[in-house]
């Protein structure tokens, strides 16, 4: 009885995934379809896969240069973010200074603002300095935003990790530089990742601000995507469906990879105490 019971419930999870698998692979499987498949009612389930939809994308400049600056903000952006947030998380978790739980408070509120109210002072800011249509506008508007959602993990896993390390270091000379590369930072490496990762899918997706403060030198692949949409007089499924398939296949990869981590990352600071 406990074997079917365990069997009916690993099936109830496959369905689960399955249903909300779905989607994704109906877009991808559109991909290798041409406009009158995708159109086709009933729909077509049966056909011969086409390249074509490939060919036509990845020759288009528009959208290799959109792949790249997502490529490039996304990286570049979150690494700066995660370094910046694992220092301070750092300061926070080891030195306490005054009004701690405030100031992680405030980091915390700046996640909770509606893009769509910030956007029209952000714009204003970046108009005003030049700062529009700059790589390293966009890259540090990313990471700003990322820095306070990786604070708020990386001191959890901070403070998961005893202080006796800390100690034992200072009292054999060690450096506070070393302290941290040499014995802090590879015990909360799964917390590192998962905010990489985190950080990584939030920017990756982003669209509204890339639209805003971005232009043709800076245009990620989501405004590629929304520019790109109507074609002859509708929506161009074929394109839609190929970019959507590319653009999605990096993070995928990048979950797969790092699952082992994201997993030990996202339960690390809840279900263990000091190490």
């Amino acid at each position: 009885m406990a074997a079917l019971r365990t069997h009916m419930y690993h099936a109830l999870l496959w369905l689960i995934a399955l249903l909300f698998f779905a989607p994704v692979a109906w877009i991808m499987l559109s991909s290798f379809k041409t406009a009158n498949q995708i159109l086709a009612v009933p729909p077509v389930l049966l056909f011969r896969p086409t390249l074509a939809n490939y060919e036509r994308v990845l020759s288009d400049p528009h959208i290799l240069h959109g792949l790249f600056n997502s490529l490039v903000l996304s990286i570049v952006s979150v690494l700066i973010a995660v370094a910046v947030s694992f220092l301070a998380a750092f300061s926070f978790s080891r030195f306490k200074p005054r009004g701690t739980d405030f100031l992680m408070f405030l980091l915390l509120s700046i996640r909770m603002l509606p893009g769509s109210a910030a956007i029209l002072p952000i714009y204003l800011m970046y108009v005003g300095l030049g700062w529009k249509d700059s790589y390293w506008g966009v890259i540090m508007f990313y990471a700003m935003f990322s820095i306070p959602f990786s604070v708020w993990i990386l001191k959890g896993f901070i403070d998961g990790v005893s202080t006796r390390f800390d100690e034992t270091g200072l009292s054999n000379g060690v450096g506070w530089f070393r302290i941290i590369v040499r014995l802090i930072f590879p015990q909360v490496m799964p917390g590192v990742i998962a905010a990489l990762i985190f950080n990584f899918i939030f920017v990756w997706n982003e669209f509204l601000f890339n639209y805003i403060i971005g232009g043709p030198r800076t245009n990620n692949i989501p405004v590629a995507l929304s520019t790109g949409l109507y074609s002859g007089g509708g929506v161009d499924w074929t394109f839609v469906s190929t970019v959507t398939t590319i653009y999605i296949l990096p993070p995928i990869l990048v979950v797969y990879v790092f699952q082992r981590y994201l997993l030990v990352g996202m339960t690390f600071g809840t279900v263990r105490g000091e190490v």
